[in-house]
Protein backbone atom coordinates (compact mmCIF):
# COMPACT_ATOMS: atom_id res chain seq x y z
CA UNK A 1 0.00 0.00 0.00
CA UNK A 2 3.27 2.22 0.91
CA UNK A 3 4.06 2.35 -2.86
CA UNK A 4 0.68 3.10 -3.84
CA UNK A 5 0.46 5.82 -1.83
CA UNK A 6 3.47 7.32 -3.11
CA UNK A 7 2.38 7.39 -6.47
CA UNK A 8 -0.55 9.62 -5.56
CA UNK A 9 0.38 12.70 -8.10
CA UNK A 10 -0.47 10.74 -10.94
CA UNK A 11 -3.78 9.82 -9.36
CA UNK A 12 -4.42 13.21 -8.59
CA UNK A 13 -2.90 14.37 -12.02
CA UNK A 14 -5.17 12.25 -13.69
CA UNK A 15 -8.46 13.80 -11.39
CA UNK A 16 -7.83 17.24 -12.18
CA UNK A 17 -10.92 17.41 -14.24
CA UNK A 18 -13.12 16.27 -11.68
CA UNK A 19 -15.11 19.20 -9.54
CA UNK A 20 -13.05 19.55 -6.11
CA UNK A 21 -15.85 18.94 -4.37
CA UNK A 22 -16.01 15.23 -5.31
CA UNK A 23 -12.07 14.88 -6.57
CA UNK A 24 -10.76 13.14 -2.59
CA UNK A 25 -13.74 10.46 -2.94
CA UNK A 26 -12.79 9.77 -6.33
CA UNK A 27 -9.29 9.77 -5.64
CA UNK A 28 -10.01 7.49 -2.57
CA UNK A 29 -11.79 4.94 -4.79
CA UNK A 30 -8.98 4.94 -7.06
CA UNK A 31 -6.22 4.06 -4.37
CA UNK A 32 -8.94 1.17 -2.79
CA UNK A 33 -9.93 -0.28 -5.95
CA UNK A 34 -5.83 -0.12 -6.67
CA UNK A 35 -5.48 -1.86 -2.82
CA UNK A 36 -8.29 -4.47 -3.66
CA UNK A 37 -7.14 -5.37 -7.20
CA UNK A 38 -3.29 -5.94 -5.80
CA UNK A 39 -4.80 -8.35 -3.08
CA UNK A 40 -6.86 -9.78 -5.79
CA UNK A 41 -3.78 -10.75 -7.90
CA UNK A 42 -4.69 -8.53 -10.50
CA UNK A 43 -1.58 -6.30 -10.70
CA UNK A 44 0.74 -7.99 -13.23
CA UNK A 45 2.87 -5.29 -14.48
CA UNK A 46 5.05 -5.83 -17.42
CA UNK A 47 8.65 -7.25 -16.96
CA UNK A 48 9.85 -4.61 -19.59
CA UNK A 49 8.98 -1.65 -17.48
CA UNK A 50 10.36 -0.56 -14.51
CA UNK A 51 8.65 -1.17 -11.12
CA UNK A 52 7.56 2.42 -11.13
CA UNK A 53 6.94 3.23 -13.97
CA UNK A 54 4.31 -0.07 -14.69
CA UNK A 55 2.80 0.50 -11.43
CA UNK A 56 2.67 4.45 -12.77
CA UNK A 57 0.87 3.42 -16.03
CA UNK A 58 -1.56 1.31 -13.98
CA UNK A 59 -2.70 3.64 -11.04
CA UNK A 60 -3.08 5.84 -14.30
CA UNK A 61 -5.72 3.13 -15.95
CA UNK A 62 -7.72 2.74 -12.77
CA UNK A 63 -8.04 6.45 -12.50
CA UNK A 64 -8.61 7.20 -16.24
CA UNK A 65 -11.27 4.36 -15.82
CA UNK A 66 -12.49 5.43 -12.56
CA UNK A 67 -12.90 9.75 -13.40
CA UNK A 68 -14.90 8.57 -16.41
CA UNK A 69 -17.59 6.96 -14.62
CA UNK A 70 -17.62 9.87 -12.27
CA UNK A 71 -18.26 12.24 -15.16
CA UNK A 72 -20.88 9.88 -17.04
CA UNK A 73 -22.81 8.75 -13.90
CA UNK A 74 -26.27 9.48 -13.78
CA UNK A 75 -25.67 11.25 -10.31
CA UNK A 76 -23.53 14.03 -11.37
CA UNK A 77 -25.33 14.57 -15.05
CA UNK A 78 -28.58 15.49 -12.91
CA UNK A 79 -27.37 17.02 -10.09
CA UNK A 80 -29.05 20.00 -8.70
CA UNK A 81 -26.90 22.19 -6.37
CA UNK A 82 -29.24 24.16 -4.26
CA UNK A 83 -28.40 25.82 -0.51
CA UNK A 84 -31.65 24.12 0.34
CA UNK A 85 -32.65 21.01 -1.25
CA UNK A 86 -35.62 19.99 0.85
CA UNK A 87 -37.40 23.11 -0.35
CA UNK A 88 -38.12 21.50 -3.62
CA UNK A 89 -40.28 18.91 -1.71
CA UNK A 90 -42.99 21.97 -1.45
CA UNK A 91 -42.45 23.47 -4.75
CA UNK A 92 -44.48 22.07 -7.79
CA UNK A 93 -42.07 20.36 -10.38
CA UNK A 94 -43.58 21.39 -13.64
CA UNK A 95 -46.39 22.71 -15.06
CA UNK A 96 -49.72 21.88 -13.18
CA UNK A 97 -52.10 19.31 -15.52
CA UNK A 98 -54.59 22.00 -16.01
CA UNK A 99 -51.98 23.80 -17.38
CA UNK A 100 -50.98 21.49 -19.68
CA UNK A 101 -55.00 20.43 -20.66
CA UNK A 102 -55.29 24.14 -21.47
CA UNK A 103 -51.78 24.70 -23.64
CA UNK A 104 -52.56 21.79 -25.45
CA UNK A 105 -55.88 23.24 -26.00
CA UNK A 106 -54.57 26.33 -27.07
CA UNK A 107 -52.42 24.40 -29.36
CA UNK A 108 -55.01 22.31 -31.19
CA UNK A 109 -57.05 25.76 -31.29
CA UNK A 110 -54.82 27.26 -32.96
CA UNK A 111 -54.35 24.85 -35.58
CA UNK A 112 -58.16 25.37 -37.15
CA UNK A 113 -56.62 29.21 -37.69
CA UNK A 114 -55.36 30.29 -41.08
CA UNK A 115 -52.07 31.08 -41.07
CA UNK A 116 -51.79 34.81 -41.11
CA UNK A 117 -53.85 34.28 -38.09
CA UNK A 118 -51.10 32.38 -36.17
CA UNK A 119 -48.31 33.81 -37.07
CA UNK A 120 -49.72 37.47 -36.02
CA UNK A 121 -50.47 35.91 -32.68
CA UNK A 122 -47.19 34.24 -32.23
CA UNK A 123 -45.05 37.80 -33.95
CA UNK A 124 -46.85 38.43 -29.93
CA UNK A 125 -43.93 36.03 -28.62
CA UNK A 126 -41.47 37.66 -30.49
CA UNK A 127 -38.51 39.93 -28.50
CA UNK A 128 -39.33 42.38 -31.63
CA UNK A 129 -42.10 45.20 -30.99
CA UNK A 130 -45.07 44.96 -33.08
CA UNK A 131 -44.08 47.99 -35.11
CA UNK A 132 -41.02 46.01 -35.55
CA UNK A 133 -43.16 43.43 -36.74
CA UNK A 134 -44.90 44.99 -39.00
CA UNK A 135 -41.83 46.98 -40.60
CA UNK A 136 -40.50 43.52 -41.35
CA UNK A 137 -43.52 42.62 -43.34
CA UNK A 138 -44.45 46.20 -45.18
CA UNK A 139 -47.42 46.83 -43.62
CA UNK A 140 -48.65 49.76 -41.59
CA UNK A 141 -48.90 49.33 -37.58
CA UNK A 142 -52.33 50.03 -37.51
CA UNK A 143 -52.94 47.31 -39.88
CA UNK A 144 -50.60 45.02 -37.55
CA UNK A 145 -52.07 45.49 -35.11
CA UNK A 146 -55.56 45.25 -35.96
CA UNK A 147 -54.79 41.28 -37.63
CA UNK A 148 -53.23 40.60 -34.04
CA UNK A 149 -56.67 41.57 -32.26
CA UNK A 150 -58.81 39.87 -35.42
CA UNK A 151 -56.77 36.27 -35.00
CA UNK A 152 -57.16 37.01 -30.88
CA UNK A 153 -60.74 36.99 -31.14
CA UNK A 154 -60.90 34.31 -33.49
CA UNK A 155 -58.86 31.72 -30.78
CA UNK A 156 -60.86 33.37 -28.23
CA UNK A 157 -64.23 31.81 -30.18
CA UNK A 158 -62.88 28.85 -31.25
CA UNK A 159 -61.52 28.31 -27.27
CA UNK A 160 -65.43 29.28 -26.82
CA UNK A 161 -67.01 27.00 -28.50
CA UNK A 162 -64.61 24.08 -27.45
CA UNK A 163 -65.17 24.72 -23.53
CA UNK A 164 -68.86 24.44 -23.77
Amino acid sequence: MQAILAERGIVLATLAGIPKRDRADVEAEVLLNAWNAVRRGLYRPDPRDTPRDALRKWLHGIAWRLASHYVNSAYVRRAVLHPSPLGFLHEPVGPSLEAQVAARQVLEAMTELPPWQVEALLSVDDPESLAAYAKRRGMNQSTAASRLRIAREALALRLKRWRR
